[in-house]
């Protein structure tokens, strides 16, 4: 290890207190130094907040003013805490606690359990599913496993928002919230659900957080014990502080003011967990002395990401809107946010998957690289597209499609009605595949309109209805398949996806995306319904997604790609339009000057600005015509074949088995699936041209130029009649 490597590895501990405040810029500086009375930082992504306030901390210990074992810094994840302990001891500031806010109540409550209460704390419950089914079934009410996530997200809510069994109604229908059931009966539930508790003697997380307030409000001699113990807090991402938390953090305070906060409203996207910007915006008002500091030097993303972030906010509109703040990027210029407008979803999906293994093969690392989505969804058709494309990826905070519960429970009825075929009652008068599916996922909960509202019920309706329109897309790529044919794609598709993946590019929704970044990220689907979400009804709740995008902007460094397609599957109609977040932004929505490409298959790529003077300019697609007949291909499957399904095939059958045998011999030296070099529809195309040279094997759909330099040669010498020379795959 060089001597670079080492000082890079392990950072060395500054010598001193003013050591500590080297390479903080002014704004950094002065939250570093401002130790006394409370203290407010403004800080927008990418601003090094999490450097501001650690140094802030470090310098006070480091200049003996504050004492390691008096201050409590509380953020809202494990990971953010560690983060936060492990930058304390690189600045020589080992000691400080650094915990979540439930992690550091349920320390308090553990030591004094025995002094308050007496006798042995309840168990904590990890879970609180199983617990509301039992409330449920005591008051003989059937949910189903969704429903039972919403309720329990419904209690979760209440319970953070000190709101009791009796009070729901009332304040769910004041906070604007869609509830999953009748009100009444979510209130039925939730004193049922506390019932169940005391009888089994255990506690929830959220009781955690209660019963220490309970604890600190009715015992101030605790209450003294634990502020003689911690005088100084630091709270990160304040903007996400629910009512019950900030109880909480008053009461560790009472009369003093030694605290320092940290947050940004335009990041607020957690209201439906009961998270509230409004204790930021008011923290002057509570505090009329406190210290406030604006951090707008943004030294994450360049300034053309940061152009778009900002003129995001721009348009907003709402309390949080009124205290944006304008970030100022420190790096240097970078490239233009892409745009790319896509005919159907399937296609948008196979040209993120193109660009992103463009990018991997020429040296970007696929973790530095995410496709972001409004919801868990939509990841099945990005999973499969960066499978075809040969594109290792991870999923983050979601389960992969094909393991979601009702995703296997549905492929498991499918799959019987393949089975029993004619013997089921409820296919009896079913003729097409797209209505079988519809007949046997209805049983599942699959309904022709969605739930209202959102949560765990409208997530698995997503789930249900991707695989109704993935059905769709098959029968129109492959007329008079069978429910069996149907089930043996879902079982390739399923076995593709669980192939190992460590290393690989991102999938995640934009909530859980929040607090990461990345080099390159691909922002998809972002079309009205979607991004906003149509359950999005009120100026706040549009207001809210509106801020959902812009975290998702803020997570890109250097390259940012947006795109969106006009219909959902190929041949639909184009009848949906870019998200409304994007007019006077997007290349388009404006005059505005820039370079127009085409996007790949079906889609716009859009750079701005481009050559000045230079106009906007559409490079016209020309249709998709059958070799055979000369009509006009619609369907993918026709695309690649480049032939009707139903038109004549003059394939070789020969050297249709010869490049088989080809191709199984390269998944097996690459450890990857056979489709991923080339799918079965390539390879009949392949068979069906006979190809002479490169320019002639180019043309056919599922080459690309990747796999024409990887197997073009090995390929081409197939269809000479040749063996083919050994390939070995490097990559």
């Amino acid at each position: 290890m060089t001597a670079a490597t080492h000082s890079t590895l392990f950072p060395q501990v500054p010598d001193s207190a003013d050591a500590v405040l080297e390479g903080l810029d002014p704004e950094q500086r002065e939250v570093a130094t401002a130790l006394h009375g409370p203290v407010c930082v403004l800080a927008g992504a990418g601003t090094g907040k999490t450097r501001a306030i650690t140094h802030r901390i470090a310098y006070g210990v480091r200049a003996g003013i504050l004492h390691p074992s008096s201050i409590l810094a509380v953020t809202f994840t494990n990971r953010a805490a560690g983060e936060m302990r492990g930058r304390l001891r690189q600045l020589g500031a080992g000691g400080v606690q650094a915990r979540t806010f439930h992690s550091a109540a349920l320390r308090q409550l553990q030591y004094f359990w025995p002094k308050a209460i007496g006798g042995s704390m309840p168990r904590l419950v990890d879970r609180k599913i199983q617990l509301v089914a039992d409330a449920a079934a005591a008051c003989r009410i059937r949910l189903d496993r969704g429903q039972l996530r919403d309720v329990t997200a419904e209690i979760e809510w209440s319970k953070v928002t000190q709101t009791v069994p009796a009070d729901y109604a009332p304040a769910a229908a004041k906070a604007g919230r869609e509830s999953p059931r009748d009100p009444a009966e979510i209130a039925q539930l939730y004193a049922a659900y506390e019932d169940v508790k005391r009888e089994r003697s255990v506690i929830d997380f959220e009781d955690v957080l209660l019963l220490t307030v309970a604890v600190l409000q009715d015992r101030h001699d605790i209450a003294e014990q634990i502020r003689a113990q911690y005088q100084h807090f630091v709270v990160d991402e304040y903007q996400d502080v629910s009512p019950l938390q900030q109880r909480l953090l008053e009461l560790w305070l009472g009369e003093r003011d030694s605290l320092c906060v940290v947050g940004d409203a335009s990041q607020t996207i957690y209201s439906f967990t009961g998270a509230t910007p409004d204790h930021l915006l008011d923290f002057r008002t509570r505090h009329p002395g406190a210290t406030v500091v604006k951090l707008v030097r943004d030294y994450r993303s360049t300034p053309q990401v940061v152009h778009l972030a900002n003129g995001l906010l721009a348009q907003a509109r709402g309390r949080a809107a009124d205290h944006r703040l304008e970030l100022v990027s420190q790096r240097a210029p970078g490239p233009e946010p892409v745009y790319a407008e896509y005919t159907d979803e399937p296609t948008e999906a196979e040209g993120a998957a193109r660009r992103i293994r463009e990018l991997i093969d020429s040296g970007v690392p696929a973790s530095e690289i995410a496709v972001l989505f409004r919801t868990n969804a939509q990841s099945e058709t990005y999973e499969q597209a960066l499978a075809d494309a040969a594109v290792p990826y991870q999923l983050r905070g979601a389960e992969r499609f094909f393991d979601r519960p009702e995703v296997r429970k549905a492929g498991i009825a499918l799959r019987g009605a393949a089975r029993f075929g004619g013997n089921d009652s409820l296919l009896d008068d079913v003729v097409d595949l797209p209505s079988q599916v519809r007949a046997v996922l209805s049983g599942e909960g699959w309904t022709p309109q969605p739930p209202a509202g959102s949560g765990a019920v409208r997530e698995r309706w997503e789930s249900l209805a991707a695989l109704v329109n993935l059905a769709q897309d098959f029968a129109a790529a492959k007329p008079g398949a069978t429910l069996a044919d149907l089930v043996a794609e879902l079982d390739e598709r399923a076995n593709a996806q669980h192939a190992p993946t460590v290393q690989g590019v991102t999938l995640a929704s934009l909530h859980s995306a929040k607090g990461l970044e990345w080099d390159v990220v691909f922002l998809v689907g972002v079309t009205e319904g979607m991004m906003p979400i149509t359950y999005a009804k009120t100026d706040e709740q549009i207001e809210e997604e509106r801020r959902l995008l812009y975290v998702g902007v803020t997570r890109a460094r250097e390259h940012l790609h947006v795109s969106w397609a006009l219909s959902r599957s190929p041949g639909g109609r184009p009848n949906r339009r870019p998200s409304r977040f994007l007019d006077g932004l997007r290349p388009g929505s404006t005059a505005t000057t820039g370079r127009i490409t085409t996007g790949g298959a079906g889609g716009i790529e859009r750079g701005i600005p481009g050559t000045r003077g230079s106009a906007p300019r559409r490079t016209q697609r020309v249709p998709a015509r059958c070799r055979v007949c000369g009509r006009t291909l619609t369907d993918p499957g026709g695309m690649k074949l480049m032939r009707c399904d139903d038109c004549p095939s003059d394939m070789n059958e020969g050297l249709y088995e010869r490049l088989r045998e080809w191709r199984a011999d390269q998944a097996r030296s690459s450890g990857q699936p056979a489709f991923c070099v080339f799918t079965d529809r390539t390879l009949m195309a392949i068979a069906e041209t006979a190809p002479d040279d490169e320019r002639e094997l180019a043309r056919i759909p599922g080459v690309g130029m990747r796999k024409l330099t990887r197997y073009g040669a090995d390929v081409l010498a197939i269809c000479a009649g040749q063996s083919g020379p050994e390939h070995t795959d490097q990559d």
